[in-house]
């Protein structure tokens, strides 16, 4: 189970800060375009949605990773 818990945590901060960094983005264009800073809802959906996919994947690749190294022996801290 020590194994998925850490996926989670692995997928959960990489998704957050690319959603993160995603909406930032979506932000300062709209700035640049508009002028104006104005948070619309559809950019929070867009934000949501890329959090979304990318926990999926990390999720996903990181369980595999951990299940390798468990697997292999590996004791690696990171």
């Amino acid at each position: 189970m020590k194994p998925i818990f850490k996926a989670c945590g692995h997928a959960m901060i990489t998704a957050v800060i690319n959603a993160f960094l995603a909406v930032a983005l979506m932000l300062m264009v709209e700035f640049a375009i508009s002028g104006t800073f104005q948070v619309a809802e559809p950019y929070l959906w867009a934000g949501f949605l890329i959090w979304i996919v990318i926990f999926g994947g990390q999720f996903l690749r990181q369980r595999h990773l951990c299940r390798c190294a468990e697997q292999n022996g590996d004791t690696q801290e990171g």
